[in-house]
């Protein structure tokens, strides 16, 4: 009996360990699969637009904006790992464009930087067009992501010019008591009145990248007169109110909260390596104080209510929140603008969106695509595991801007026709 017992435990128990080892293995490939998202399937962008003749025309010549988004198979499709590859990749084999660094002396001390970049050659239009970018929070000309989209853009006929952060260039001093701010458009506006002075005969494409977006949308609607000679503007990943994010980014939910303390650090970094400059200058309220609870904050909210806010005097972190936010001013704008997101974008909370979606169905020159992947910046393209150079982002910007520059050519030859209408020429050159 002993023997029979002694012989069951032999056969029992590895088959035990192996069944234990196949609900192991099992386990982990089910984690896999939904932290990697991969049954979710590919899709096109959800397209929010007015029903108008330029929507028409931009959906027939803009096909990156009507066939599917398709992302690297293993990993695509999860919006975390796209952020994560943005934020320490950038893009991958970056090109090295090469471009001239400007430096603009401002009334209030500031010396704001941008750097500019020539066409590689003639515009399919035949016009001189520039491309005004405004990179991501902290971000300058010299990132990869910036550099990749630049080299592409100037390929195809576009003069560049993009912004320096004020601060978030290394090894380049402050000359006044502040640094870049969330929606601070001053030096944005600086380069743009160069751009214009510079070469009187250009025309403007506006981008803005994050934080950039927020920015280059407040500067158009501050004033009117910011959208003389700009054909279109092309916001990618921006959250529209930092009040309201501001609430969202404090949540554990897609781990935004380490997000949040993740960009936080950076900014500390960005802020400190400015502390001697900032401490020797007298009028800009920040003291040991500050620093103190700089060093100590753990969210970009907490950075914002100790350092940045008073760098232009908000008494409040509500009011620097709500003066700041492109949402008071994005009405305002009336040239063709195109909003992008992500919906599975980990730092954009979904409720953001409705700002860009209601903007959208109310106003015939806003147009609001929306992706089912592409995470924070990200929007890689590959067939299974390595990544394309160039990003689902990089093309449909340069495509949407081609299609806007052709309208724009079409509509002054048939401005210049009487025997048609308006709408009637147009139909007939498309």
């Amino acid at each position: 009996m002993q023997g029979l017992n002694k012989s069951l435990e032999t056969k029992v128990l590895p088959a035990m360990f192996d069944g234990m080892k196949l609900a192991a293995v099992a386990t982990i490939l089910y984690v896999i699969v939904r932290c990697l998202n991969l049954k979710s399937p590919t899709a096109p962008p959800e397209i929010i637009y007015q029903d108008t003749l330029l929507s028409h025309y931009l959906l027939k010549t803009c096909p990156m904006l009507t066939k599917e988004y398709v992302p690297p198979l293993l990993w695509g499709k999860s919006g975390h790992i796209q952020t994560v590859l943005y934020g320490k990749m950038g893009r991958v084999n970056t090109p090295t464009p090469c471009g001239v660094r400007m430096f603009l002396p401002m009334q209030d001390g500031a010396t704001a930087t941008f750097d500019l970049f020539e066409a590689l050659g003639a515009h399919t239009t035949g016009d001189d067009i520039t491309m005004v970018i405004c990179p991501g929070i902290g971000n300058h000309s010299e990132k990869n992501y910036i550099r990749t989209f630049v080299d592409y853009s100037q390929q195809q006929g576009y003069r560049c010019a993009v912004l320096n952060h004020l601060g978030a260039l290394p090894n380049v001093e402050l000359t006044s008591p502040r640094m870049f701010t969330y929606g601070c458009t001053w030096e944005f506006a600086a380069m743009v009145g160069y751009i214009k002075r510079t070469f009187p005969q250009t025309l403007l494409v506006v981008v803005g990248f994050s934080l950039g977006g927020n920015i280059v949308c407040k500067f158009l609607g501050e004033n009117q007169s910011n959208q003389d000679r700009v054909l279109c503007c092309v916001s990618v990943c921006q959250g529209y109110s930092a009040l309201r994010a501001q609430e969202t980014f404090l949540q554990w939910d897609q781990c935004r909260r380490l997000y949040n303390f993740v960009l936080a650090e950076n900014m500390k970094k960005i802020i400190l390596s400015h502390r001697d400059s900032l401490l020797a200058m007298q009028c800009n309220n920040i003291g040991d104080g500050e620093l103190n609870r700089l060093y100590a904050a753990t969210s970009l909210t907490q950075i914002d209510d100790s350092i940045m806010r008073k760098f232009h005097g908000y008494g409040s972190l509500r009011e620097y929140y709500e003066k700041e936010s492109c949402v008071h001013y994005i009405h305002k704008i009336t040239v063709p603008l195109l909003l992008v997101n992500s919906s599975d974008d980990p730092l954009v909370h979904p409720s953001l969106l409705a700002v860009p979606r209601t903007l959208a169905e109310k106003m015939p020159n806003v147009m609001f695509a929306l992706t089912q992947h592409g995470g924070h910046m990200g929007f890689f393209e590959g067939a299974v595991l390595f990544p394309q150079p160039l990003t689902w982002m990089d093309k449909v910007i340069v495509e949407y801007t081609d299609a806007i520059c052709h309208w724009e050519k079409k509509q002054s030859v048939c401005q210049r026709s009487s025997r048609y209408g308006m709408n009637s020429c147009l139909e007939s050159m498309w």
